[in-house]
C-alpha cells in the first residue's frame, strides 16, 4: 500500500520537478555535445558596470567567422544565413545592409503606429470573432506582424495566402530555435520561391543592396531579417507584454482605462523587457585583443557571450519582482537596460519602431478584450503563452475564468513535461546535426568576409567537411 501510494505521488508531482531535471540535463548533453566555448559576461573579471564598455569595444565586432556556435544559429536561421543581417561579418556588406534595413523599416511615428494598429484590428477580427477565446499569443501575433511587415516591404496589403508562407516560415523557424519542433526546409523554401518571384517581377520597391549580387541573396536578406527576424522577435515581445498584463489585472485595467497614456505604457513595456528580453545571450568574436585594465585581457579570436538576463538583473532593487514603477525612479540612460542591444555595436535595427507598434497593437489588443492567465511565465516562453480572452464589453463572469485558468495551469504543467522530454530529444539531435554540416565553416572556407569566393576552394553548402570546432554554452530554455 505504501508502495502505491508513493509511486502515485511521485507521479503526480512530475511536473513539479520533471521539467527543472530535464532542462538541467539538456544544458549538459548541449555542453558535452559542443563542448566548451564562450566567455560569458558579467562575470568575476567583467562586472556589469563594465559589461557594456566590453560590448561596445570597436574589436567585439565579429560575428560569424571563428565560433562554432555559428553553426548552430546557421542551422536554425537557414535558408540564407550568410546574408542574415545578424550574422554579416562587420565590413562594407554589413553596412549597406544594414542602411537599407533602416529605410525599409522608416517612416514617421503616426504612419507606422497606425499601420500596425490596423494589421492588428484586421488580424483580431479574423481570428477572434467570437466574444471568448483560448488563444496561444504568440500563434495570435504571427499573423499581425506578417502582415504588418509584408506591408513595409512590399507597399500593399498582405494577401491571405502570403500571409500563411510568412507565418508558417516564421513558425518553422522559432519552433526549432525552441527545440520544440525539427526544422522544415521545404516549408521555409516555399516563402523564398515567392520573394524571388516578386524580385524577379519588378515588384520590390527598394533599393536592395548592391553587395547582395544574385536574385537568390536578396530573396534570402528580405525573408532572413524580415519574415524570419522581425516577425518573430515582435510577436515575442508581444507575447510576453500580453501575458504581463493577463498576470497583472490591476496593471491591466489602468491600461484599458487610460489607452493614451504612453508614459504608463512604457513603464510596463520597459519593465517586460528587462524581464523578459529577447535575447537569451548574444555573441561577439574578438578581432583585435582587448586589454581593460587590472588584469583583464581578451585575446584575438575569444567568443564573447553577453548574458542579457544576468546583466538585466543587476543595478535593481527586488530584480524578479515586476515593478512597471521602477522606471519612475531610476533613469534608463543609467540602468543596466539594453533590450535592443547598444548603439555602438550592431544594435537592434527596429529599436525605434519596436515600441512605437507594441504600443499601437497592445492598445487594439485591450479595446477588444480583458486577458487572464495562470501559465508559467519564462524568457523563452516555449509554451507560446495561453491566455484566455474575453470580449471587454462583456464581464467576464466567475464562473468561467476561474475553471478556465485551472485549465490553463494544469495543461501547463503536463505539457511542460512531455515539452521538456520534446526539447532534450530534439535539441540534442539539431545540435548533433548543425555540428555534422558545420555551415559557418564550410562557408568561410570557401569565402571571405565579405562573402567572395576564395578562387577554385570548395562551394560552401550544407555538408561540406571542416575542420572541427568548439560549439554552444548556451542555455536553450
Amino acid at each position: 500500500m505504501l508502495r502505491r501510494t508513493g509511486a502515485a505521488a511521485l507521479a503526480l508531482s512530475t511536473p513539479y520537478w520533471l521539467p527543472k531535471a530535464l532542462i538541467a540535463l539538456r544544458v549538459r548533453v548541449f555542453a558535452r555535445v559542443n563542448g566548451p566555448e564562450g566567455v560569458v559576461v558579467p562575470n568575476a573579471d567583467v562586472g556589469p558596470e563594465h559589461f557594456a564598455e566590453l560590448y561596445a569595444h570597436p574589436a567585439a565586432n565579429g560575428r560569424s567567422k571563428g565560433a562554432g556556435l555559428s553553426d548552430l544559429f546557421w542551422y536554425w536561421l537557414s535558408p540564407g544565413p550568410e546574408v542574415h543581417q545578424e550574422h554579416l561579418e562587420p565590413g562594407p556588406r554589413y553596412d549597406a545592409v544594414a542602411r537599407t534595413t533602416a529605410a525599409v523599416l522608416a517612416g514617421t511615428s503616426a504612419d507606422l503606429s497606425a499601420a500596425a494598429a490596423r494589421c492588428a484590428a484586421h488580424v483580431l477580427d479574423e481570428a477572434v470573432p467570437g466574444r471568448v477565446a483560448l488563444v496561444r499569443l504568440r500563434d495570435l501575433m504571427m499573423p499581425v506582424w506578417a502582415d504588418f511587415f509584408h506591408g513595409l516591404v512590399f507597399r500593399e496589403p498582405c494577401p491571405p495566402h502570403v500571409r500563411r508562407l510568412i507565418v508558417d516560415n516564421a513558425e518553422d523557424v522559432v519552433n526549432s530555435l525552441k527545440n520544440t519542433r525539427l526544422r522544415h526546409m521545404r516549408r521555409r523554401d516555399r516563402l523564398t520561391r515567392y520573394l524571388l518571384g516578386r524580385l524577379a517581377a519588378g515588384e520590390v520597391p527598394h533599393r536592395l543592396p548592391a553587395e547582395l549580387a544574385t536574385p537568390l541573396d536578396r530573396a534570402h536578406y528580405l525573408q532572413g531579417t524580415f519574415f524570419n527576424t522581425a516577425v518573430v522577435q515582435m510577436s515575442e515581445a508581444m507575447a510576453h507584454l500580453l501575458l504581463v498584463l493577463a498576470e497583472h489585472p490591476d496593471v491591466q485595467r489602468r491600461l484599458a482605462a487610460h489607452p493614451d497614456d504612453d508614459h504608463d505604457l512604457g513603464n510596463v513595456m520597459n519593465e517586460t523587457l528587462r524581464l523578459f528580453p529577447l535575447f537569451g545571450i548574444a555573441h561577439r568574436i574578438t578581432s583585435a585583443d582587448i586589454d581593460l585594465g587590472e588584469g583583464v585581457r581578451y585575446p584575438a579570436g575569444t567568443v564573447l557571450c553577453f548574458d542579457y538576463p544576468a546583466y538585466h538583473a543587476t543595478g535593481h532593487t527586488d530584480p524578479e519582482v515586476f515593478d512597471p514603477g521602477r522606471w519612475d525612479r531610476i533613469s534608463l540612460k543609467d540602468a543596466h537596460h539594453i533590450p535592443f542591444g547598444v548603439a555602438a555595436n550592431r544594435p537592434c535595427p527596429a529599436w525605434r519602431l519596436s515600441p512605437l507598434v507594441m504600443r499601437a497593437v497592445t492598445r487594439e489588443v485591450l479595446a477588444r478584450f480583458t486577458l487572464h492567465s495562470a501559465v508559467s511565465h519564462t524568457r523563452s516562453i516555449p509554451h507560446r503563452a495561453p491566455c484566455l480572452l474575453v470580449a471587454r464589453e462583456r464581464t467576464a463572469p466567475r464562473r468561467l475564468v476561474v475553471p478556465a485558468l485551472a485549465f490553463l495551469r494544469l495543461r501547463d504543467r503536463w505539457e511542460d513535461v512531455g515539452r521538456s522530454l520534446l526539447q532534450l530529444a530534439l535539441g540534442s539531435w539539431m545540435v548533433a546535426d548543425a555540428r555534422r554540416l558545420r555551415m559557418t565553416q564550410a562557408w568561410f572556407a570557401a569565402h571571405d568576409t565579405q562573402g567572395r569566393p576564395l578562387g577554385d576552394g570548395p562551394t560552401a553548402g550544407e555538408g561540406n567537411a571542416a575542420v572541427p570546432a568548439p560549439g554552444c554554452p548556451y542555455h536553450h530554455g
